[in-house]
């Protein structure tokens, strides 16, 4: 990726407010990105989180940061 953010690493604990929005900023500008949805809870409030604009250029994982297993990885 290119970019004034390239190598630069960011982590998303995906949540509401201006969150999805200004990571989505930031990976655009060529920030490494990696959002972290919980598990079994839908953030947007139903519909297919593929094809969220905001999702655009990072990647997520769904995790329950209660299981030590999960905060592990």
């Amino acid at each position: 990726m290119s970019g004034p953010l390239a190598g630069v690493r960011i982590v998303e604990f995906a949540g509401l407010g201006p969150t999805p929005f200004a990571c989505m900023m930031l990976a655009d500008m060529g920030a490494e990105v990696l959002r972290i949805d919980r598990l079994g809870v839908d953030n947007f409030g139903g519909g297919d989180e593929r094809h969220n604009y905001l999702n655009r250029s990072r990647a997520s994982i769904a995790l329950d940061l209660k299981d030590p297993a999960d905060v592990a990885l």
